[in-house]
Order: structure tokens, then C-alpha cells, then sequence
């Protein structure tokens, strides 16, 4: 069965479930499961460039944004932005007004925070990851590279169906295998197959 298009993923998990009355449900299951995969997944095919500006010492984060890989202040030469948690911001720069250029980057609601407080309406510019919209909508390379994962993904969402099937056990388990995968695949990538070490 081929696995290329969201009619397909429709049919193959109303083809697995082997239950008539699931047939409807799999347009919910698919939804389910793609939530699940984007909260999760970190691919190449998720990355994109984030230019934004400083304004009021935050910058607005684009509506599709998951989460921050990198970010930088631009300039000649760019300033890096170490990533921390919100709360780590304010502990550390609890002063918030015109102090000087950025170190730290943080995630707040729908904006990009800052520490120290940023004193100029610079650019920030880096890469982040995001929704690539819905697979019922238009197909994209994150199904077409990964289509197993999108199947398992749906088949552990039917839990709540098909109470005591003995096959949703496997089912998450395979989708927590090829997610681990997908996300290793992606750092291997990344790093040429070495180990990376991270220095804080």
C-alpha cells in the first residue's frame, strides 16, 4: 500500500484499526497524531530562518513557531544568544529596562525575551522549528520523509477506541522507536555522525 498522500494515511489506518466504524474517526486520529509529532519531532524539514526586530525589549515570534534552534543578534559581527528558560532571564536580569546588547534568549508566551534587557531595536536572525500546517491541507517533507511515523502516530491515538486492543501497546512503541530515529537522523545530520558535546 502506498503511503504518499493524507488519502493514503486515511486509508491505511482505517486498514490497520480493521474496524469499519473507524473510517471517519482517522481524519481525527491524523490530526491527533500530527499534534503529537509536533510537539516531539526536531527535523531539518521542521527548520527555518527567524528574522525578527526588538521592539519594547521582546521580539515577536512568527505564528508557526515551535520552538528557538539558534538565534543571534545581527550585526558585523553577528552576537550568538545562549538559549535559557524564561525564568532563568529574569532571575539573572531582573532589571528590565534599556541596559545593554543581549547574551541570553528566552521563550515568553507569543515573544522572544531577553537578557540583559535589550537597549536598541536590533535584528534577531537565527533558525527555529515549525508547523509546516496541516497534512489534510497539502502534503510536505515531513510526511513524505517519514510517512511510518505519521501512521503509528494516528494508531496510538485510537486508544481511546478500541479499549483493551492488545495492538496499541506495539503501536505507540513503534512510534516512539521511529521518532527516536527521525529526531537521531536529524542530529547525526547535523554533526556528521560524531558525538556532539555541548559546552554551556
Amino acid at each position: 500500500m502506498s503511503l504518499s498522500t493524507y488519502a493514503d494515511l486515511q486509508t491505511a489506518v482505517s486498514s490497520w484499526l480493521k474496524r469499519a466504524d473507524m473510517t471517519t474517526a482517522s481524519a481525527d486520529l491524523i490530526t491527533l497524531g500530527e499534534t503529537w509529532i509536533y510537539r516531539h519531532a526536531r527535523t531539518r524539514d521542521m527548520e527555518t530562518s527567524l528574522s525578527v526586530v526588538i521592539a519594547a525589549g521582546v521580539a515577536a515570534l512568527p505564528s508557526n513557531f515551535i520552538a528557538l534552534k539558534n538565534a543571534r543578534i545581527s550585526g558585523n559581527p553577528d552576537t550568538p544568544l545562549a538559549i535559557r528558560p524564561a525564568e532563568w532571564i529574569y532571575d539573572a536580569y531582573p532589571l528590565r529596562s534599556a541596559t545593554a546588547t543581549p547574551k541570553y534568549v528566552g521563550v515568553e508566551g507569543s515573544n522572544l525575551i531577553f537578557g540583559p534587557y535589550p537597549d536598541a531595536a536590533d535584528t534577531v536572525v537565527g533558525t527555529y522549528y515549525k508547523t509546516l500546517g496541516a497534512l489534510s491541507a497539502s502534503n510536505h517533507a515531513l510526511f513524505t520523509n517519514n510517512p511510518d511515523l505519521y501512521l503509528f502516530a494516528a494508531l496510538a491515538e485510537a486508544e481511546a477506541f478500541v479499549k483493551n486492543d492488545a495492538r496499541v501497546p506495539m503501536w505507540i512503541a513503534k512510534r516512539d522507536a521511529i521518532l527516536m530515529d527521525v529526531n537521531k537522523q536529524a542530529q547525526e545530520s547535523r554533526f556528521g555522525g560524531g558525538l556532539a558535546v555541548r559546552v554551556a
